[in-house]
């Protein structure tokens, strides 16, 4: 089936038509995580779980990006109702990796170990900060240069007590080179680099 019909089809079903496109979501998502606040945030991602959870294997790409977004609304939801959307968000990241892990240069990797690290472990849930580690160094070598990847990692390790390790990182991330139409998400990421480097006593 031609991708615009998929992408028609699935705003029918949701009963509003909208583009489901990988720059839509990304420029979507960059306004809800950084733009919003509070209440505000939490339903802006909460909508775009909804427009996104009919989204199949068949772009790996838009896969990663569901994950992303049922993974930030995790965050933002918080508590055990939260871990719902963090099960989603694990089997997005596990079936782009089973498929080809380096999609986008090994986002599902890296936010697949961003997951294992901020959940809780068992009984509650399947966090694991030694799957953490081991995915964040598999997401950092697909792109050792990305701006997500070294941040990620360098929080792992800041959490971590690896005070030194997690600052060479954030100042690699920092001059990330930038990405083209995604400004604002560049923005708010070097937001949360400052502050963790200014956390960190930089």
């Amino acid at each position: 089936m031609p991708k615009f019909v998929t992408l028609l089809m699935l705003g029918l079903l949701s009963g509003s038509v909208f583009a489901i496109d990988l720059p839509t979501l990304q420029s979507r998502w960059a306004e809800a995580n950084y733009a919003a606040n509070g209440d505000a945030k939490e339903k802006a991602l909460e909508q775009l779980v909804k427009e996104t959870e009919s989204l199949g294997p068949q772009d790996l790409s838009l896969l990663t990006w569901k994950g992303i977004i049922n993974s930030s609304y995790a965050g933002a939801k918080g508590g055990l109702g939260a871990l719902k959307y963090a099960k989603e968000a694990k089997a997005a990241f596990e079936a782009v990796i089973a498929k080809d892990a380096s999609t986008l240069n090994g986002s599902a990797l890296t936010s697949l170990g961003v997951l294992y690290h901020k959940v809780p472990g068992w009984p509650i849930a399947f966090g694991d900060d030694k799957k953490a580690a081991d995915l964040l160094k598999r997401g950092l070598a697909a792109n050792p240069d990305g701006i997500d990847s070294n941040y990620f990692y360098a929080e792992f390790l800041a959490d971590q007590g690896d005070k030194a390790a997690a600052r060479q990182l954030l100042l690699k991330a920092r001059q990330a080179a930038p990405r083209p139409g995604r400004e604002s998400a560049d923005r708010g990421r070097q937001g949360e680099i400052t502050a963790l480097l200014n956390k960190l006593g930089s």
